[in-house]
Parts: structure tokens; sequence; C-alpha cells
């Protein structure tokens, strides 16, 4: 049984790992994202320095302990730089979402005393579409294994 259970984790590590450091990430997204908005910063500036912060944590953890990447050198730069293009595209579309959602929708649905709480609806709606779109990227573009 346990050898069961180990050969499984061992089948899905990087999946798991990626769940789990994904996880941190969007979770230190949320809440960036609620500080910033209970200090007044706009949404699209607060996206944008949330998704900054996160970025760097994600290139860390993602390159250590979820995929593993051993380049080194130009490589190792090459790899960095693809990262966060890749997660540019993705703050993109974080700033559109929260914009629409946020901003636009919002105050024409929502009513004032519960604008906080929609922000976070959003927020959290917006992670699982940058999340999946993530993985996409780092699996296929930037930590694809050779050969």
């Amino acid at each position: 049984m346990i050898a069961k259970a180990k050969a499984l984790l061992l089948k899905y590590r990087e999946g798991i790992a990626y769940l789990f450091f994904g996880g941190l990430a969007t979770l230190l997204n949320i809440v960036l994202a609620m500080v910033f908005r209970f200090i007044g910063l706009p949404t699209t500036v607060n996206t944008v320095l949330d998704n900054i912060l996160c970025i760097l944590f994600a290139y860390v953890t993602n390159r250590l302990w979820v995929f593993c990447s051993s380049a080194k050198g130009m490589a190792a730069v090459r790899e960095f730089v693809s990262f966060v293009t890749c997660r540019l595209g993705t703050l993109v579309l974080d700033v559109v979402v929260m914009w629409l959602g946020a901003d636009l929708l919002g105050p024409m649905l929502i009513a004032p005393e519960r604008q906080n709480l929609w922000f976070l609806g959003v927020k959290v709606f917006s992670n699982v579409l940058v999340i999946v779109a993530n993985y996409v990227f780092s699996k296929l573009i930037i930590f694809k294994k050779k050969g």
C-alpha cells in the first residue's frame, strides 16, 4: 500500500508540487491584492504590483521545486526571461479581468458596501484563469524537457 502511494506521488510529483507552490503564489497574490486595495491603490496598479512580487516568488519555486531546472549561465538567463515574458502575458490577462470585473462591472452590479467582497471574488476568478495559463506556459515553453 505504501509502495503504491509512493509510486503515485513520484508519478504525479510535478503536478502536486505545481499545485502546492501555485496555491502559495495564489494566496500571496490575493493577500497582496487585498492589502494594496485597503491602502487605496487603484486596481490596475494593485494588480501590477502583486503580480511582480508573485512572478519572482513563482520563478524561484517553479525552477527549484516544481520543474527542477538545472539550467546554468545563459540558459538560466533565457529561462528567466522566458518565464517573465510568459508571466507578463498572464499579468495582462489579470489586469483586464480585474479592470472589467472590479472597476467596470462591480460598481454597476454591486452595492458599495459589498465592493471589497466582490473585488476578492473577481481576484479569485482571475487567479484560476492565470494559474491554468501559467501552467501551460511553464510546461510547454519555459521548463520544457529537452529530448
